[in-house]
């Protein structure tokens, strides 16, 4: 019997090696089992790196030679690095100081990081650091151990922590989000910074610079600055340890010396730098948005827009407050700006949309919203298209889309979710009303039907029966005498038994008719 269990443990030890292949790691040199093949991670970072940017607040388009800066600066390293993937380098329009990688080299740095940085070499030090953990296959790595893997690649939802736009409840399957968002182990973030050094004497900038970020990097660590804790350092933590280790790998390799390009980065950065102020108001108003403070918050954006008056972010919020404050046409005027300035970013179709709903421009309305869900899918975007819809008699497409805004906790979701209701539940009430069974001291069956929706209901009829493969074989129906109200639990005694528990077991339950009552 012993030597049975030891055979069938060793066959569960090696089942899941039936489903990977042995590679060696085209940074470290080192023999690893890859469950997720190359082409997975390709697939991964090209599904996720539009819908991310999104998700971060859109490319950074008000000064498009900064990104061009970056992407060459990144090329320069991603040349001398020991593995040929489609690498591209985004700059994002985020005030959080943060850098990330997705599987298959698909590379982001935020604004709000760059104009941390003082020189060239620097800005080298963070794509390379990203670099290796794209070309080092970490996040994939975190998929195998089991954190986005369990038997195949999980469809997870973005999950945001801090964004702006959480409340609007991103959907889809977006891996990317966790793996962006996902704290690396010691062991990457080491492999990172060795590998990232050896990348840039490799490409001839001054691997110094690299241990003068990790110092400030630690610094602002160790002064608890929020918005810096909130950043970089979620996933890549920073210690004195390995600025120890880093400035001891420096000196192995001689000091070598190199590029710094302080002047050019400078000259790359200066509208940015110059900008600041604006992005800074611009986030103010932001919190003021959210404590309901309009007028305050409209005077911090009107600031933005007098020191940067390119920024689609700002008309996009401009209009969001206008709306609130019920000025339609100035609402309108600001959004239509902000999606002439910046077409390809979701949020202010988003919010366009939404105005030209509420004005009666349902195809207008549609466009919009179709092109903002495109970008990035959200319970708003969805929700509005299910309005429309509704408005426009198509009912098959409304409840498609609200279905769609209802797998999100948001509170778009949850106004989805009524709406859903509202035009399915009769031509489906199982859906929105669960029936189970109990058993009387007597031995009789009991139905509870529970109203699991947000409306009321009446005329429900329920229909018990011996389970027949993954439905019932009807024996008797019975009606709830009263009505039952949202999120309610209502009984009744049917008049099947006696019986016992195991021959209960056998039935089952479910609610085939019930009318709305607020119609």
């Amino acid at each position: 019997m012993t030597s049975r269990i030891h055979r069938l443990a060793g066959l569960l030890l090696v089942l899941p090696l039936l489903f990977a292949g042995c590679a060696v790691n085209p940074v470290t040199g080192k023999n690893e089992i890859a469950f997720v093949s190359e082409s997975q991670e390709l697939a991964i970072g090209k599904k996720n790196y539009g819908p991310y940017r999104q998700a971060q607040g859109g490319d950074y388009v008000v000064d498009r030679e900064l990104t061009r800066y970056v992407q060459s600066v990144g090329d320069r390293i991603a040349r001398v690095s020991d593995r040929r993937l489609p690498y591209e380098f985004q700059v994002l329009n985020d005030s959080t100081p943060n850098a990330w990688a997705l599987p298959g080299g698909k590379i982001a740095i935020n604004r709000g990081l760059l104009v941390e940085l003082d020189n060239e070499a620097e800005l080298a030090a963070v794509l390379a650091h990203e670099i290796v953990h794209a070309a080092a296959r970490h996040s994939a790595q975190s998929m195998e151990r089991g954190v986005f893997l369990q038997g195949a690649l999980v469809a997870a939802g973005v999950a945001l922590g801090d964004s702006r736009y959480q409340d609007i409840g991103m959907l889809g399957a977006n891996v990317g989000a966790q793996l962006t968002n996902q704290k690396f182990g010691r062991d990457d973030e080491t492999e990172a910074d060795l590998y990232g050094i050896r990348y840039m004497v490799r490409a001839g900038y001054d691997p110094a610079a690299a241990v003068a970020l990790q110092e400030t990097f630690v610094r602002l660590a160790e002064s608890k600055e929020p918005n810096w804790l909130a950043g970089l350092f979620a996933s890549h933590p920073p210690s004195r340890a390995r600025v120890i280790a880093n400035r001891a790998q420096v000196a192995a390799m001689g000091n070598p010396g190199g590029e710094i390009g302080r002047e050019r980065y400078q000259r790359a950065i200066a509208r940015a730098k110059r900008s600041k102020p604006a992005y800074e108001a611009f986030d103010e108003a932001q919190k003021l948005v959210k404590a309901n403070k309009l007028p305050q918050a409209l005077n911090k954006v009107n600031e933005a827009i007098r020191i940067e008056p390119r920024e689609a972010a700002f008309y996009s919020l401009r209009g969001e407050i206008r709306a609130a404050q019920d000025d339609e046409r100035a609402a309108r005027a600001d959004l239509d700006r902000a999606v002439a300035l910046n077409p390809d970013y979701f949020r202010p179709l988003l919010l366009r949309g939404i105005v030209r709903r509420s004005a009666g421009d349902a195809s207008g309305a549609a466009r919009d919203l179709q092109r903002s869900v495109d970008l990035l899918p959200t319970a708003e975007g969805y929700y509005g298209l299910g309005r429309v819809a509704a408005v426009q008699g198509r009912r098959d497409q409304a409840v498609n889309y609200f279905r769609k805004a209802a797998t999100s906790d948001s509170r778009a979701g949850k106004q989805a979710g009524l709406q859903l209701a509202r035009l399915d539940l009769e031509a489906n009430p199982a859906r929105y009303l669960s029936a189970g069974l109990g058993l009387t001291q007597d031995g009789y069956l009991v139905v509870k039907v529970s109203n699991k929706t947000q409306l009321p209901v009446a005329d429900v009829r329920v229909v018990v029966g011996q389970k027949v493969g993954n439905g019932i074989r009807e024996q008797a129906s019975y009606r709830l005498r009263r009505n039952l109200p949202a999120g309610r639990v209502a009984q009744l005694r049917t008049d099947l038994g006696p019986m016992n528990a195991a021959t209960a077991r056998r039935y089952g339950a479910v609610v085939t008719a019930a009318r709305l009552i607020d119609r």
